[in-house]
C-alpha cells in the first residue's frame, strides 16, 4: 500500500492526516498550539513547539495507520501562513518567538509607509498591513541584538512556517518557501514568481536571508525523522491547499475556510485581477512553473471569536454549544458582535479597530451574545462575497464551499446561506487544507492526475439552501454594516 501523509499547522493546532487510495482518509492525529500574549495585540508562538508537535503527529498518524516510512509515497505540508519565523541558518535555532499572522506590532510601520501602499500592491497583490510577513521581519531584524549584521551574511534564516518546518524536517539542508507562501510575505513579485527588489528596499530585509521559491509540487527534499527517509513533495498555504483540496480549479469557484480566522478565495484563472474594493490578489497555486490567481478576503476572527465565547466569557464549555445557545436567542433582539479582537480586515483592514457589542438590553443573555458571534461570520463572509462581484463580475451567482472547523455548525451555516442568498456546500472530508496538501504531494509522486483528481474525490456532504427574504437580508446585512461603522478608526 502506497499512502500520502499531509502535516497541516495551523494558528491553534497541529495536524498530520495519512491518506490512502483515493484520498481516503486512513487516520489522524493532533495536538493545541498554546498562543501567547505578551501585549496587547501582540500574539506569538514558541518555535520549538510548532517542530515538535509536528514530529509528534506526523508519528502517530503514522503508527495509527500502521505505516512504515517506505510505504509513505510523499509528505505534503500546509500551514498559517504570513506568521513569522527567523534562526540561525547552522544550528536551526530560532532568534525568538515566532510572530503570529494575527499580530498588530507593526501596524505604526505600515503607517509610516502608507504612500508606497499603491506600488506594494501593484507588485505583491497586497495591502500595507501588519497582518503580512515583510514588517514583522523587519521588526525581529531591528529588535533582536545583531539580528540584522547576521542576516545580512546570511547567517540566519527567514521563512514561514512551511519554510520553517522543511529546514528542520531536512536537518538544515533545505531552506526553500512555495509560490502561495511567498506571495503572502509583502516581498514578492507575484507576476514575475520572484523576490522584488524594490520591496526588499522597501522593507529592509536583506536577500541574503530569504528561501528559494519553488512549485507548490516539487521535490523539497526528505526527511529522516520519521523512522526512515521520506520524500517531501507539496507545499502550500493552508487557504490554497484548502481551494485545491475543495477542487475549485475553474474561475469563478469559490471556497471560504472557517477556522480561526475566514478566508475566502475566488480563483481568477492565470491572469492577476487587481482589486479596487481592498481585497487581495494572491497565488491560489503554482505548478509546472504556471501560476494560478485568486482574489481574497482575509477575515481575523471567526473560530478564534467562538473560542472567546468559551475562554474569554466562560459562557460555553464546548464550541458546539455556541450554536445550540443561538438557536435560543430572541428573534426581536438585534444584537450585533464586531470581533475586530485584533482589528478588521478585509474589505475594511482598520488595524486600530477594536471589538465591540452593540445593541444589548436588560434582555439579552448569553443566547443572543452567542447568536450575535456566530452572525458575525457570515456577515463579514457577506462583505467578502459583495467585495468580490464588484472587482469581479464575471463572478456573478455562486454555490460558496465551505470547510473548516466552524461549518461543523448546520446553525450558523444556515444562516449563511440565508444571507448571502445562495448555496452553501459542505463536503463530506471536511478537513480540505490537508486534503489539499496531500493532494499536492500524490500528484509530484505521480500518483494522482492533474486536477481532475481533487474534482472526482470531492463529495457533498450537506447542502445549506437560502429560505429567508432577499428583502431580511439586505435589512439584516445593513444593520451588521452600521454596526462595523461603530468601531472603524
Amino acid at each position: 500500500m502506497q499512502a500520502i501523509l499531509a502535516l497541516d499547522q495551523g494558528t491553534t493546532s497541529t495536524r498530520a492526516i495519512a491518506f490512502g487510495a483515493g484520498l481516503k482518509p486512513l487516520a489522524t492525529a493532533q495536538v493545541e498550539l498554546p498562543q501567547h500574549f505578551p501585549r496587547p495585540g501582540w500574539v506569538e508562538h514558541d518555535a520549538g513547539d510548532i517542530e515538535v508537535h509536528s514530529l509528534r503527529v506526523l508519528r502517530e498518524a503514522m503508527a495509527k495507520a500502521g505505516l512504515e516510512p517506505r510505504q509513505v509515497a510523499g509528505l505534503g505540508i500546509t500551514n498559517q501562513r504570513e506568521t513569522t519565523l527567523l534562526w540561525e541558518r547552522d544550528t536551526g535555532r530560532p532568534i525568538g518567538r515566532a510572530i503570529v499572522w494575527q499580530d498588530r506590532r507593526t501596524a505604526e510601520t505600515c503607517d509610516r509607509l502608507r504612500s508606497e501602499e499603491a506600488l506594494v500592491s501593484a507588485r505583491t497583490g497586497l495591502l500595507l498591513d501588519p497582518y503580512f510577513s515583510a514588517t514583522k521581519l523587519g521588526w525581529l531584524l531591528d529588535n533582536t541584538p545583531g539580528a540584522r549584521a547576521a542576516a545580512e551574511r546570511g547567517a540566519l534564516c527567514f521563512g514561514t512556517v512551511d519554510c520553517f518546518l522543511l529546514h528542520r524536517l531536512t536537518e538544515g539542508r533545505v531552506h526553500t518557501t512555495d509560490a502561495t507562501n511567498a506571495a503572502r510575505t509583502l516581498l514578492m513579485d507575484i507576476r514575475r514568481g520572484d523576490w522584488d527588489e524594490e520591496m526588499l528596499a522597501l522593507f529592509r530585509i536583506p536577500r541574503a536571508c530569504l528561501p528559494e521559491i519553488r512549485d507548490c509540487a516539487a521535490e523539497f527534499g526528505t526527511t529522516r525523522l520519521l523512522g526512515g527517509e521520506v520524500a517531501i513533495r507539496g507545499m502550500a498555504g493552508d487557504q490554497q491547499a484548502a481551494t485545491i483540496g475543495q477542487a475549485c480549479f475553474a474561475p469563478g469557484m469559490v471556497k471560504s475556510t472557517y477556522g480561526t480566522g475566514c478566508f475566502a478565495l475566488l480563483v481568477t484563472g492565470e491572469e492577476p485581477v487587481a482589486s479596487k474594493h481592498r481585497l487581495l490578489t494572491t497565488i491560489a497555486w503554482q505548478l509546472g512553473g504556471v501560476r494560478a490567481y485568486a482574489l481574497e478576503g482575509s477575515i481575523f476572527s471567526a473560530g478564534a471569536t467562538v473560542q472567546w465565547l468559551r475562554d474569554g466569557l466562560g459562557i460555553i464549555a464546548h464550541a458546539r454549544e455556541a450554536g445550540e445557545w443561538a438557536a435560543k436567542a430572541d428573534p426581536a433582539q438585534r444584537v450585533h458582535l464586531v470581533p475586530a479582537f485584533t482589528g478588521l480586515g478585509a474589505p475594511h483592514w482598520d488595524a486600530g479597530a477594536r471589538a465591540a457589542l452593540l445593541g444589548m438590553t436588560r434582555g439579552t443573555t448569553r443566547a443572543e451574545i452567542c447568536r450575535a458571534a456566530l452572525e458575525s461570520v457570515a456577515f463579514q463572509t457577506a462583505d467578502l462575497l459583495d467585495a468580490m462581484r464588484a472587482d469581479w463580475p464575471a463572478m456573478g451567482d455562486c454555490v460558496l464551499r465551505v470547510d473548516g472547523g466552524m461549518t461543523a455548525s448546520d446553525w450558523t451555516m444556515q444562516f449563511l446561506a440565508h444571507l448571502l442568498g445562495a448555496p452553501v456546500d459542505r463536503p463530506v472530508v471536511a478537513e480540505t487544507t490537508a486534503l489539499g496538501a496531500a493532494w499536492l504531494a500524490g500528484h509530484q509522486a505521480g500518483l494522482l492526475p492533474g486536477p481532475e483528481a481533487p474534482a472526482t474525490h470531492w463529495k457533498l456532504e450537506r447542502r445549506f439552501s437560502p429560505t429567508m427574504s432577499r428583502d431580511e437580508a439586505r435589512e439584516r446585512h445593513g444593520d451588521w454594516k452600521r454596526a462595523v461603522g461603530r468601531v472603524l478608526g
